[in-house]
């Protein structure tokens, strides 16, 4: 009877063995430890954006990309004299603008822009005032190795990301092993700008249903803001350009700011002359913070803007948008009609606008400084 137990014994006795071979094999302490899968970063998106925006098939987010590309946000190595990082030009209490009339690089450079803020970029598909990039993962090399920014090519960068040991763990946890390399490093940023969601202003409360959170100039600076004028109808002509819940068309446009253009904006870009003049539509989301504004910064207030676009639009500018030309509050309909809002008017559009404003954007936690 007890003649089959050397016989199972001998059976199991090679395949145990194996099992302790594979399991050494696997746990040798020379080898790095398996590292596990990225885990999926789960978005939050207000009820009252547009739902399911596309996404990069092949750079998904994760909670170790995103958090990698945050510390990228903030790393000073990646500009050649380590004085600046992205986060100079974009603060988060300024939802990600600089509050500079044009940008500052190293060395005290001066761009010939103003920096655009940073929220809500997953709905963007062109990006920057001229939409020269398509994506995040391409505008991201630009403003590092553009010499008047941060003026270090990438390859160094990367040489330098290579020994700090910090980003050795980081870039292993969100690329599952991978080395530091520029394509990663340009991942993790755009992951971690696709993020940077502001939804939840005073006016997006009252978009989903708090209808007590405007007081009546607010209503009524909203009830201008959409309104297209025609002479009969007073309007101030804002949402014909920035327009849902995101704030912007995402269309490009000459506002007629001059009759004589010295930045050619999109037109630079395509080589089209019908596109000279013409820059992106931003969203006027956050617009109480990220001061001054258009694409050179000329105006540092929000009534110098609604003063522009009331009083002084260059209309004889190339390519000036017809929404802005056709658009007045003169019944009388001259040719040469501008906008013609109240000062009342204006100051109610402009009550509205502070609406905008998201004070948990930019103060959360998880978009600042690591």
């Amino acid at each position: 009877m007890s003649s089959p137990r050397p016989a199972r014994f001998l059976f199991w006795l090679p395949a145990a063995l194996l099992a302790l071979g594979v399991l050494s094999c696997c746990n040798d302490p020379n080898e790095p430890n398996p590292v596990p899968e990225p885990t999926v970063y789960r978005l939050q998106i207000p009820e009252n954006f547009p739902q399911n925006p596309a996404q990069p098939a092949n750079n998904p987010l994760t909670n170790e990309g995103v958090e990698l590309g945050r510390h990228l946000f903030y790393e000073t190595a990646l500009s050649v004299d380590n004085s600046i990082s992205c986060a100079s030009c974009h603060r988060q209490d300024k939802a990600f603008a600089d509050a500079q009339p044009r940008a500052v690089g190293v060395n005290g450079a001066r761009h010939a822009r103003n920096s655009m803020p940073l929220q809500n970029l997953l709905w963007e598909d062109k990006l920057t005032w001229d939409g020269a990039s398509a994506t995040l993962e391409q505008q991201a090399r630009v403003p590092l190795e553009n010499p008047i920014e941060m003026h270090l090519p990438l390859t160094a960068g990367v040489s330098r990301l290579k020994g700090m040991p910090k980003y050795v763990d980081l870039f292993r946890k969100a690329f599952r092993g991978q080395d530091i390399t520029e394509e990663n490093t340009l991942k993790a940023l755009a992951q971690f700008e696709r993020t940077l969601i502001s939804g939840n202003s005073r006016f997006d409360r009252y978009r989903r249903g708090n209808r007590t959170l405007l007081n009546s100039d607010e209503l009524r600076g909203l009830q201008l803001f959409v309104t297209h004028p025609d002479g009969r109808v007073r309007g101030g002509n804002c949402s014909d350009c920035h327009a849902g819940d995101l704030q912007t068309d995402r269309e490009f446009r000459n506002n007629g700011l001059d009759a004589t253009l010295t930045d050619l904006g999109l037109g630079a870009v395509t080589g089209r002359a019908s596109d000279n003049g013409k820059f992106r539509v931003p969203s006027l989301r956050n617009i109480e913070l990220t001061a001054p504004y258009m694409h050179d910064g000329r105006f540092g207030t929000l009534e110098q803007v609604l003063d522009h676009y009331n009083e002084h639009v260059a209309r004889n500018s190339p390519n000036i948008d017809p929404l802005i030309v056709n658009a007045t509050n003169d019944p009388f309909q001259a040719p040469s009609s501008q906008l013609g809002l109240t000062a009342t008017e204006k100051r109610q559009i402009i009550a509205f606008l502070k609406t905008l404003t998201d004070s948990s954007f930019v103060r959360d936690p998880r978009f600042a400084r690591p």
